[in-house]
């Protein structure tokens, strides 16, 4: 059923709570114009573990909540309100899957308990190309030794720059465009042969391009089966995805409930612009379409939970129509603001640019429509 339980509820409203107080938009404007080192607070992220967040996909037995990607999405979602930067996207969702799916018993025991204590930062690297197709990938990962030499490059990974880990898609089989041939490396971030550039995105987050020169991996550094690994990395994908359409359903209601209350203040003509029936009816179509996105994200977060298999269809529409609906609430507040919503002087803008970054990131609408063509069959 699409509802919250009680427990849900209550992680919702306190992560509401929390980043209101602990991750204002003002901190993400301080980290930006201060031209921060590493693009977040170490602090927040501290007080992050100690909430317990970072452990929210952990099993227990590793120190974790095992709370389910529902609880992870009602994170995102209301870090989408405060345009949160934190590696909780990164780490605590994506790394977490993929270890806990695909790792060995070893690889879990050095990761999973330090990600719990917010003591390890790991990204994913995977796109290659200005657009977001993993079956495309072109770095090779060469037998060598006793394991593999790794040669290419990786864009946009997100956290990159600071990660303490990189779990790596490299291709150790077949060509660009198969999905068999695929495998997946945790790779350190300081090792030899490894170069990261950092880049300061528009949203004002950062992510990094790697360059691998002959980086050598141990057998032991694979997650999952070598060459088998396109499976796992769907799964780890569905779960960034899941939470990337929770954040822009955050956006696109933080967006929208600023947007009505700026409606019910700004007078012409003698009356609060509200009144006008024009606007009225913007507002009521977005604030349907709002709801539909966070039934649309509900569905995918239950979905990866209870049939993980099975989830690909409900995680595309949810990131798709959450990405449209974002979208549309930002425009809206722009053009509603006015001519200051054109300016850096309210958040608004700020919102609109993550936005845009978020819909683009790990597939935009047209890529997960075409998916769920071609999960459905066509």
């Amino acid at each position: 059923m699409l509802v919250l339980s009680e427990d849900e509820a209550m992680l919702r409203d306190s992560a509401k709570g929390f980043l209101a107080e602990a991750a204002p938009v003002s901190q993400l404007r301080a980290l930006r114009d201060g031209r921060h080192e590493t693009g977040f607070s170490r602090e927040l992220w501290r007080s992050i573990a100690e909430m317990g967040w970072t452990g929210v996909l952990v099993p227990e037995e590793y120190g974790g909540l095992a709370f389910g990607n529902v609880g992870a999405a009602l994170i995102c979602e209301e870090m989408g309100r405060t345009l949160t930067a934190s590696p909780f996207l990164s780490t605590a969702v994506m790394a977490a899957t993929a270890l806990t799916g695909g790792g060995s018993e070893a690889q879990k025991r050095r990761w999973l308990p330090a990600i719990v204590a917010g003591e390890a930062i790991l990204a994913l690297a995977v796109d290659e190309g200005r657009k977001h197709d993993p079956a495309q990938t072109a770095l090779r990962a060469e037998k060598s030794g006793n394991g593999f030499r790794l040669d290419g490059t990786k864009t946009f990974v997100a956290d990159g720059h600071v990660a303490d880990a990189l779990i790596v898609a490299a291709r150790t089989s077949g060509e660009p465009g198969e999905r068999d041939g695929l495998s997946l490396f945790l790779v350190d971030g300081t090792a030899q042969g490894l170069s990261r550039e950092r880049t300061i995105m528009v949203d004002s987050r950062n992510a990094a391009r790697l360059t691998f020169e002959g980086v050598q991996v141990d057998d032991a550094d694979a997650l999952g089966e070598i060459g088998r690994g396109h499976d796992l990395l769907e799964r780890v994908l569905d779960a960034g995805r899941t939470g990337l359409a929770a954040e822009l359903s955050g956006v696109a209601q933080e967006s929208f409930e600023r947007t009505v209350s700026y409606m019910k203040q700004r007078q012409q003509f003698g009356k609060p612009i509200g009144a006008f029936q024009a606007l009225q009816h913007r507002a009521a179509h977005l604030y349907s379409e709002i709801e539909v996105t966070k039934s649309a994200v509900l569905a995918a977060a239950q979905a990866l939970d209870q049939k993980p298999d099975r989830a690909g269809p409900n995680v595309s529409l949810a990131k798709a129509k959450a990405a449209e609906v974002a979208r549309l609430a930002v425009s809206e507040a722009v053009q509603i603001h006015g001519g200051i919503g054109m300016t850096d002087e309210i958040d608004i803008g700020l919102f609109m640019k993550r936005a845009r970054v978020a819909a683009e990131m790990f597939g935009d609408s047209g890529f997960h429509a075409d998916r769920i063509a071609r999960l459905r069959g066509f």
